[in-house]
C-alpha cells in the first residue's frame, strides 16, 4: 500500500443554516490555506471491568468518543474559511458551530457532522513574525461516514 502525505487529507467547513440546522450543506470552504499542522484532538472515556466468564482480567470498554482536530498556521485575511472561523471569536454556544467534513487522503471516504470551534487564534506572536492562525474543531455528534461525493 502506498504511503500518502497528510496534506492530501481535506478539511472543509460550512455555516450551519438557521432555517434548517440538520441539512448538510452543498457548498464547502476548504480549511487549508497557510495551514502547516493539523493534530488530532480526540477525546475518549473508557472503563475497565473484569468478568467471571473470563479469567477476571479487566477488559477495557470505550464509553464515549469525540473526534476533533487542532489547526495551526498563518492568518490569511482573504481566506473565506479562516474568516468564517475568526468571525466566531467573540461568539458562544451555537454561534461557534459549523459543519465539518474530513476527506481521507486517498479521496475515497468522507466524514461529515456538526462541530464546535474553540481556541480561535486570530493572530498572535512577536512583532517580527507573521500573524498566526489556529483553532480546534470537535464534532458534537458522530460524523456520518460515506463515499466521497463528486465535487468534494
Amino acid at each position: 500500500m502506498a504511503r500518502l502525505k497528510n496534506a492530501l487529507r481535506g478539511h472543509f467547513i460550512a455555516e450551519i443554516s438557521k432555517e434548517n440546522p440538520t441539512k448538510e450543506p452543498t457548498e464547502w470552504l476548504e480549511l487549508a490555506k497557510y495551514i502547516s499542522n493539523v493534530e488530532t484532538e480526540d477525546e475518549e472515556e473508557s472503563e475497565s471491568e473484569g468478568f467471571y466468564d473470563g479469567d477476571g482480567t479487566p477488559e477495557e470498554f470505550v464509553k464515549t468518543f469525540a473526534a476533533g482536530y487542532t489547526f495551526e498556521g498563518y492568518r490569511d485575511h482573504e481566506d473565506p474559511a479562516q474568516n468564517l472561523i475568526c468571525g466566531m471569536k467573540f461568539k458562544t454556544g451555537e454561534g461557534r458551530r459549523v459543519w465539518h467534513k474530513v476527506v481521507s487522503s486517498n479521496g475515497k471516504k468522507q466524514w461529515v457532522g456538526r462541530a464546535n470551534v474553540s481556541s480561535i487564534n486570530d493572530g498572535s506572536g512577536e512583532a517580527t513574525e507573521d500573524e498566526s492562525f489556529g483553532c480546534t474543531i470537535k464534532y458534537v455528534e458522530t460524523p456520518k461516514e460515506s463515499a466521497v461525493v463528486a465535487g468534494v
